[in-house]
């Protein structure tokens, strides 16, 4: 009985370990994702064949009722010079209908390198483990991944990460 006490706690570290190594799939595949977003006229589907080439991307993934997400677009759209050769996708979580309210209270339609819309499968979400929002991540002009921030980052920090 004695010896079993401490195989358990040595069987319970294995396990606990090897479910911390679960690697994401973000991780597994470091490319920008086979994203299907469907947008705001709720017909159109953006996807990953409809980013522009040699530009580099960010992901921003949402939720439209999120305070830290909106001071996140807010910050955006202040600076909005400043990302002018950076393509924005944006993707809702939850609330199409909020969604849409995002859109017009940002105005983002104005915004010729920002495009929004819903992650209704949430294929995203189990892509990238979302645990917070607002949840960035970072890609090149090749689409390559360059970093993701799990709770948002302020100007500044947000283009640095494609400084590098």
């Amino acid at each position: 009985m004695k010896k079993m006490i401490p195989l358990a706690i040595v069987s319970f570290f294995c396990l606990s370990l090897n479910a911390q190594t679960e690697v994401p799939p973000y991780k597994k595949v470091p490319y920008f994702p086979p994203v299907k977003i469907l947008m705001a006229d709720s017909l159109t589907w953006y996807q990953k064949d409809d980013l522009p080439k040699k530009t580099p991307v960010m992901m921003l993934y949402f939720n439209p009722e999120c305070d830290h997400c909106q001071k996140q677009i807010e910050e955006i759209v202040n600076n909005i010079e400043r990302f002018r050769n950076i393509h924005i996708v944006m993707a809702a979580s939850q609330h199409f209908d909020k969604m849409k309210v995002f859109i017009e209270r940002y105005h983002l339609a104005a915004y010729k390198n920002i495009v929004m819309g819903f992650d209704r499968d949430l294929f995203l979400m189990h892509f990238y483990q979302v645990h917070n929002f607002p949840f960035l991540a970072f890609y090149n002009k090749w689409k390559e991944l360059i970093s993701v921030a799990d709770g948002g980052l302020v100007v500044d920090k947000i283009l640095k990460e494609f400084d590098q």
